[in-house]
This record gives C-alpha cells, structure tokens and sequence, in this order.
C-alpha cells in the first residue's frame, strides 16, 4: 500500500462555476447562417422542425439546404423504408453489416475499439446517403431485466462515457455525426411514453447523465435525441432543465435535438430546446406556425432552433441521391471491426479446465440448444439490421473443426418467438418433452457437450421488459437432464443483458457469454472456445443472484403497478387504459446507488460482479504508485502475464472514500485500460484519470464539488477482485 497526496490544485480545478465549453466542429458557419436565416419565411423554418419521411427532416430547397437523413442504429444501419411507413423497399443494395449489439460492444472496455465500431457504422452510414446515426444508446442498465439492455452498454457512468466518446469520435471523424439516445433517463420500456421519473439531482448529475456529458463535452457529439419519458414532471422533448440548462448551458451543446418517434407533445418543445420532431408534424407543423402567428411563441425561438440545425447540415456535406445506395453496404473492412468487437467482448466467467477445447482429444461435440443456430439481426420491436450475413455458434464450430470433430446439433427447446410475445406466452415454460428426450441422447453418445442457453431478440425487446432473469422455455431443466448422463458441459449464454445462472453454474465446467453478437459472432466465439484467442470480455454490469436482489427491485419502486380507476366510472376501455398510464411514477429512491454500486455497499451477494472476466492464463499485479499532474492523476502498477499464451486484460481503477461526510458507494469506477501482455512478459500500465471525477453533485448549493480528505485507490481486475491498494488524500 502507498499513500499519495494530490495537491489543493485537484480541488480548484472542479467547483459550482461552470466549465467552459471546448470548441467544436459546428463553430465556423455563424455568418452564412445568418444569411440564411435572415431569407427565409416562416414556413421554411418551421418545416424544418419535423420530419418530412419517416426518416429525414426538410431542409431549404430553395436555397439549396439539403435534408437531414437519419440512420436507424445503434448496431447496424437499418434498411431503407418508404418514405411514410415502416415498409421496407426490399432493395438490393441495402445489406448492412451487423455490429455486435451495445451490451457486447460494453464488454470490451475499450474506447479504441468503440472508435472502430463508429467507424464502422459511419462508412456504411454514408455509402447509404445517411448524414446522422440514431446511436449510440447509452442510458444507464438500472435494471437487469430493461427491455433495451442488450442495445445500452453498462450500469456505470464512466464505462458507458468513455465508449460513447470512442463511438463518437469513430463516427464523427469518418463523416457522419452521432445522436446520443435516449435523453435522459429511459432505463425502462414498460410505460416508457409516460412513465415521470422521479430523480433527485445529484442521481441524474452523477449517474444517468455523466454519459452525455462525457460525450458531448469531450467528443463533440452533434446531435441528441430526447427520451419518451417525464422527467421530474415534464416530457423530455419540453424540459428546460434538460435540454437548455444542462445541455447547453452547462455543456456547451451546440448541435440538434430530435424527439424519439412519437415523443414531442406541444409547441414547447421549440422554447425548451427540441430542434425536430419526429417523424410528423403533430406538434411543430401547423400548431407551431400557428403559435408563432398569435405570438405565443417568439420567432426567435425558431431562429435558434433553425441555427442550430443549420450548423449541422453545413457540417456535414449532404451525399447527392445518385451517389447513395448503389452499392451493398456491407464491407469486407466493416465486417473485419465486426469480427475484432465480438472478439474482445465474449466474457470467460468459469473455468474447471474444459476450455479452451483440445479438436485433437475430443472425437464428438454435442451442441445443444436453438441458440446455437439462432440469429439476432432481426428480433423483437425496434431497430434491426438487414444483415449480409450473420455466423451462427453452431457455423462457426463447424467452419473451424467440423472436418477433425464430429460435431452434431439437438434444437433441445423452442424458440420464443413474436407470436410467443404477442400472444403473451410465459417465457417460463416447461422443457418441450420430444426436442428434450433428443437433446438428452445426443448428449449421452458425445464426449462434450456445448449446451447453448439464454435469450434471443422476441425475449430482449424494445418496448416491453422481461418479467424475470430466468432462462426460457425450460433450459434449466434440459441442462439438468443432459448433466444426467453427460457431466461435461461447456455453456454458452447468448443474451444482451443478465440472466438467472444458478443452475448453468452448478452443472457446467465452464461458463461463456456470448451476446448478441453479430455478423462474426459465430467465428469469434468458436476461436475463444478453441483458444486461438485468449477471451478477455469483462461484465459491463452484475449479475445478480437473483431479481429481487437488485435495487429497484429489493426497494419495491419496480415494477410499478396500473393505478386503479374506480369501476363507477363509465369510460371507453381505451380512456381507461390511459388515464392509468398517464399515473405511473417511477421513483429512483436508489439515488445514485445503481448496479454493483449497491451490491457492494449493502454486502450483497452476488452471480457475477461488474468488471468480472477469466482468461486462459493468469496476471499478477504489483508496484502500484500515483501522480498528479496538470489537472490529471496517473494510477501506474505492473501486470505479468504468468502463462503461456499472450493475452488481453483490462486492469480496473476504482476509488473508495469511507471517510466521507457525503454519502457515497463502497466503490466506483474511476478508470480502466486494456493492455495486450506477451507470455511471460511484465508491462507497465498507467491510467489516467481526470480529477474532475473526484467530483461529486451539492444538492444544497447546486453544483459540483470535490470533498477533502482520504480517499483509497483500489486495482483490480474486477469490482470485487482488487489486487493493489493505495491511500491518497485529496
């Protein structure tokens, strides 16, 4: 243990006095939008204020402003619709790369590859003539069972800013730009358009908004698009606090904000700092121009409103109609970024030494399970990708070994399917009793088997969330029959968010997860399990024992119920379900107590802690020291590769402060880097950590502040595995 002290300079430099804003890639264009602004009706302004198709919003034809075009995202560009509806046109040059899903992109911690991944998503985003991606998502998991988990990327803040701010430089640097989803605070799907969150101040600051704000003010990010939800009382797409006082005020915002689909509900949303409403003009078509004639809203509102957009569209040189869609999409260089994601993301959360498999003393493999041959491109309600192709687990064992192991597949249970979810079928079903009895033979004639459990896209879904972590369709009991008469089992969990493991970790040698994880999926994971690739994912969230231990959860502020609405009176059922929703509060009474943040700080036991991933070798850290320099704290140690093979591992700097007058968690993420160690081989590694992350919201005087006093550095390879500590005093 070493114990440093970090100069009075760490405290000057993080106060209630507003930052200023660095400068951004929309500055430079002031003058000629004047020009522009200052030709224009009034009915060309407002017509640039909604959606003109489903996905585009109207530029200035007559003086040759061309429209925004979006791109549905986060995870692959969507394909192309008619122009008022969700039809797609079936084109054949619309085939887009699948990019692993959030959560797997997560699981990476790398903000090198989350800038690839922009990358990615921008070059095909621009040969589609699209000027703006819907992504990336980056609302905090505040709970396990959140229908978009699989789509965000982590329960911490500074995890999911730093891979924002990676995405958001791919993007922006390679000719698009990005808007950030969904602001602020849409961490549920059940009655998620009229759901009021009820935050307190220093939650949103510290936790749901850090995100944001590590992206807009450190990468520049272009565009934003508000939530469905209230927030504290007001709609995201008309709250001030949020869209003028947060983000431009006090970050400095210089770009767009576009309404989710549907979620813009009055005139003012323009004074409150919506730009587009999106996809029609509900409410900023006729209703605003009628506003503005009757001088309820102020013309200069507009003005601004349309500055803002036009500083985008001259940012952002439009792609002509004949250039765009004349080529599939899809790219052997966007699939090799497809690969190295899904790659770096599959987490080894046990080992008994099944793995990595040895082709040459394993004569048959029994992979069991539909996940094996299941695909998630497609899924559920919400964006999707029309993928080239996508590698299923299954393809890729087969493509890698199939001609030195006898390899053969049992379905073992059904699918879930949209017809499942619609016509509301319990995801806990029993074991189907035929594809069981055929799974249990397989596995009884094989040397292994590699049992393939977990969710696909009908069960993880926009718009609904699950009503538990269990695994679907009676895969418990299926494990339990194979373990019966084959005890070696290798698991695979395919899922974008946690799942119930207690049986899958008491009858299986070894534990993956896999995510969703796209085109390459299936050859990523079939050269983790071979060993050609040392796994070094690491969990972006918990996974918890169980549901009811999760905050939310074990407070009882979710689910939330339906208010009732008294049977006298005599209402259409459509009124009904309505004045119902429109009572849903939602209290974050965790405060800012989210994720392992709460497991550590109440002593609960957990699955799987935050951060937590095993490699096929081990790494030994050592000769830990900290500096402050110039705004900046550098925590450096030692990790050796003790093993034979080299490998990646992602070292994780936390801090704790159990002296402090403030409340505050056990621990919380600071920092982190991915290092590659040969074998055998020591390397230092440092990481940065800007001192404004000491920092903490003062409810009572309304801005930030760093607390004096000791705090205790904590290094590790996740939130509960620490290896070196050092003392400071800030």
């Amino acid at each position: 243990m070493r114990k440093i002290i970090i100069a009075a300079a760490l405290i000057a430099l993080s106060s209630c006095a507003r930052q200023a804003a660095p400068a951004s890639g929309l500055d430079g264009h002031e003058k000629e939008i004047d020009a522009i602004i200052s030709g224009m009706t009034i009915e060309e302004k407002v017509a640039m204020l909604h959606g003109n198709t489903m996905f585009s919003s109207a530029g200035v034809p007559r003086l040759g402003i061309a429209d925004i075009k979006y791109a549905d995202g986060p995870f692959g560009i969507r394909e192309e619709l008619e122009p008022h509806s969700w039809k797609p046109l079936n084109l054949d040059t619309d085939y887009a790369t699948f990019f692993p899903t959030g959560s797997a992109l997560a699981a990476t911690w790398s903000p090198e590859i989350a800038r690839l991944y922009g990358k990615g998503m921008a070059v095909e985003a621009r040969l589609r003539g699209k000027d703006m991606i819907l992504g990336p998502a980056i609302n905090i998991q505040r709970i396990p069972t959140g229908g978009r988990t699989y789509e965000y990327l982590s329960e911490d803040p500074i995890l999911s800013g730093e891979l924002a701010k990676g995405y958001t430089f791919g993007v922006q640097e390679n000719g698009a730009a990005v808007c950030l989803k969904h602001y602020a605070l849409n961490n549920q799907e059940d009655f998620r358009s009229t759901v009021d969150v009820q935050v307190s101040e220093r939650a949103m600051r510290e936790i749901y908004l850090t995100p944001f704000e590590m992206a807009v003010r450190e990468a520049d990010a272009w565009g934003v698009m508000s939530a469905y939800n209230k927030v504290n009382g007001y709609w995201c797409s008309e709250n001030e606090h949020l869209l003028t006082d947060i983000l431009r005020r006090d970050w400095g915002f210089k770009g767009i904000v576009i309404s989710d689909w549907g979620g813009t509900h009055s005139t003012a949303a323009v004074q409150a700092g919506l730009n587009v409403e999106m996809p029609g003009a509900t409410s900023l078509g006729q209703p605003l121009l009628d506003s503005l004639k009757a001088g309820v809203v102020p013309e200069s509102a507009v003005d601004q409103r349309v500055r803002e957009l036009l500083r985008v569209r001259l940012a952002l040189p439009a792609v002509p109609e004949d250039e765009a869609n004349k080529y599939i999409t899809s790219k052997p260089e966007q699939q090799k970024i497809a690969y190295d994601v899904a790659s770096r993301s599959i987490v080894l959360l046990k080992n008994g030494g099944a793995l990595p498999l040895d082709p040459s003393a394993i004569r048959s493999i029994a992979v069991i399970g539909d996940n094996a041959v299941s695909t998630n491109a497609l899924g559920g309600f919400g964006a999707g990708v029309k993928a080239l192709y996508e590698i299923t687990p299954l393809q890729g064992l087969q493509s890698r070994i199939g001609a030195e192991v006898d390899i053969k597949y049992a379905q073992g249970y059904k699918r879930y399917s949209g017809a499942d979810r619609s016509r509301r079928t319990p995801l806990e079903a029993a074991a189907d009793p035929a594809l069981l009895k055929e799974a249990v033979a397989l596995a009884a004639k094989s040397d292994i088997v590699l049992f393939f459990a977990g969710d696909n896209r009908e069960v993880e879904t926009e718009s609904a969330d699950r009503r538990s972590i269990t695994l679907p369709n009676g895969q418990d009991e299926l494990l339990e029959a194979i373990a019966a008469v084959n005890p070696r089992i290798v698991t695979v969990v395919v899922a974008g968010a946690p799942v119930d493991l207690g049986t899958v970790d008491k009858l299986s040698d070894a534990v993956v997860v896999s995510w969703f994880n796209g085109s390459e999926g299936g050859n990523a994971l079939a050269d983790i399990l071979l060993g050609r690739i040392a796994p070094s994912g690491k969990l972006p969230f918990t996974f918890p024992r169980k549901l009811s231990d999760s905050p939310a959860y074990a407070l009882g502020v979710y689910p939330q119920q339906l208010p009732t609405v008294s049977d006298n009176e005599d209402l259409p059922i459509a009124t009904t379900r309505a004045r119902r929703a429109a009572g849903i509060d939602a209290p974050y009474s965790e405060g800012i107590l989210v994720g392992y943040r709460w497991f550590d700080t109440k002593g609960v036991d957990v699955a799987y802690p935050f951060g937590h991933g095993l490699s096929y070798t081990g790494f030994e850290y050592s000769d830990v020291s900290a500096t402050l320099s110039r705004g900046e704290l550098k925590v450096s140690f030692n990790i050796a590769n003790t093993g034979d093979m080299a490998a990646e591992e992602v070292a994780q700097v936390y801090v704790s402060r159990p002296a402090s007058k403030v409340e505050r968690p056990a621990k919380e993420l600071k920092g982190f880097a991915r290092v590659c160690v040969d074998a055998g081989a020591k390397k230092q590694v440092t990481v940065t950590i800007p001192v404004d992350r000491f920092r903490h919201w003062d409810e009572a005087e309304g801005g930030w502040k760093v607390e004096k006093g000791p705090a205790r550095l904590l290094v590790g390879s996740s939130s509960r595995d620490i290896r070196l500590t050092a003392d400071i005093d800030i």
